[in-house]
């Protein structure tokens, strides 16, 4: 089946036009603005949706057209690097009836080499990666966008360290959430534990840090479900490496599953440690991005900050408390709640299907309509700082400066009988 192609002179006309939608094709890490092919620009093709080619294959595709917005009415404008791909794709869609679709072929040719058109990207893109950067990285000791010698790769895990030990990625080291956060408070320990965890583990503050997890489904009848949750665990570390100093601090795109989809191979060996001297600054190099209880409930009563509830739902308007070890339900009154995921362990609207992050477009979109947006001051909560960490990466992904996260949550709030907290569906 031949499709029809546009040139650039009508695509660059047919943007602004709200039934006319570009799908961008290509992984998701050149959606965020990974270069390729020695392009002069990276991004995206301004107001594009990312529609990876390898999604097309997945049987959930039609779930994925209705999560990105998009409508058999729509006129569909394809592009990427691969113009066979280009072609399949605009055959799945007319397969699913899309009866107007075109393929546009001179992205990096003609898009990408003229100023005038417009493209976006991810701010911080560098600081979500991609297995295939992992895999450089790990065997030639460098991987584009980075310029320091001294780099280390984690599996992040919570208590159960069978998630490491069963397949991790080769050079990859074991780092336990618990070192980092309280097991009985799980708030971020104190700086002079963490300090000591960063060096027992060989993370100095200019130490690269690449962090990820492993996602096996948590079971609510474990009395430790967090443990299944390793993706939203790397998140945590990555935040709490963040506010204690360290200057670069990335995350794999998709944890451990983005290696296996890949194709590479995982291993049971464990590389032999390496203990730092000294972390090498004093901790926390960024106390800003903790809020505190009382940093909190000055938030509520400011009209230019957000206290942003990242819960589930039933969590909000307390039909659960969405933990074993958590009693009271309910949920701060005055909190501004986004749309997250079904329960504590899963952040299905942060996620992609295949577990990497969601396009930032969406996110941000998702923000606005509930009142958070990048001018204010935005800290972020969850249960126990999990998730508000996860919101936290995202922001910062997409270059926000004013934020935090409440590192109490809901946990600490709901600990002090004099706290308010309100149930229901909200009026």
């Amino acid at each position: 089946m031949v499709m029809e192609n546009v040139t650039t002179t009508q695509l660059s006309k047919m943007i602004e036009n709200p039934n006319i939608r570009v799908v961008d094709i290509r992984p998701v890490e050149f959606y965020n603005g990974w270069c390729t092919h020695n392009q002069p620009r990276s991004g995206h093709i301004k107001g594009a949706k990312s529609l990876p080619f390898k999604w097309f294959f997945y049987l959930d595709w039609p779930d994925i057209l209705k999560a990105k917005g998009l409508s058999r009415t729509d006129t569909i404008v394809l592009y990427g690097h691969l113009q066979e791909q280009a072609q399949e794709a605009a055959e799945h869609f007319r397969r699913a009836g899309f009866s107007s679709v075109y393929l546009y072929h001179h992205f990096l040719t003609q898009w990408c080499t003229n100023w005038s058109l417009p493209m976006q990207k991810l701010e911080n893109h560098t600081k979500l990666v991609s297995a295939d950067w992992v895999n450089t990285l790990m065997e030639t000791g460098g991987a584009p966008e980075l310029k320091n010698q001294k780099h280390a790769l984690f599996h992040c895990y919570y208590f159960d360290k069978d998630a490491y030990l069963r397949g991790h990625i080769p050079g990859a080291r074991p780092l336990d959430s618990t070192t980092l956060e309280s097991p009985r408070t799980w708030n971020s320990r104190s700086p002079r534990e963490i300090e000591k965890a960063l060096v027992e583990a060989g993370i100095t503050h200019d130490t690269t840090v690449v962090l990820y997890g492993r996602y096996s489904g948590p079971q609510y009848d474990d009395p430790f479900p967090g443990s299944s949750a390793g993706q939203l665990c790397a998140f945590r570390c990555a935040f709490i490496l963040m506010y204690a100093g360290v200057k670069d601090v990335r995350v794999l795109n998709g944890g451990l599953q983005a290696w296996i989809d890949e194709g590479l191979a995982v291993t049971e060996h464990e590389p032999v440690e390496k203990k730092a001297d000294q972390f090498g600054a004093a901790i926390p190099g960024c106390p800003q991005m903790i809020a505190d209880l009382k940093k909190a409930k000055q938030i509520l009563k400011s009209p230019d900050q957000n206290l942003v509830c990242v819960r589930s739902y039933k969590e909000y308007i307390g039909e659960v408390s969405g933990y074993n070890y958590i009693k009271k339900r309910g949920r701060i009154p005055g909190a501004v709640f986004v749309h997250n995921g079904s329960d504590a362990y899963h952040m299905e609207n942060y996620r992609n299907l295949d577990h990497t992050t969601r396009e930032f477009h969406e996110i941000e979109q998702m923000w606005k309509s509930a009142g958070v947006t990048k001018n204010k001051f935005n800290a972020f909560y969850c249960g126990t700082g999990w998730r508000g960490a996860e919101a936290f990466f995202n922001a910062f992904l997409m270059g926000w400066k004013k934020i935090a996260v409440f590192d109490g949550g809901w946990f600490e709030w709901s600990s002090d009988d004099n706290n308010p907290y309100e149930t229901g569906d909200p009026i």
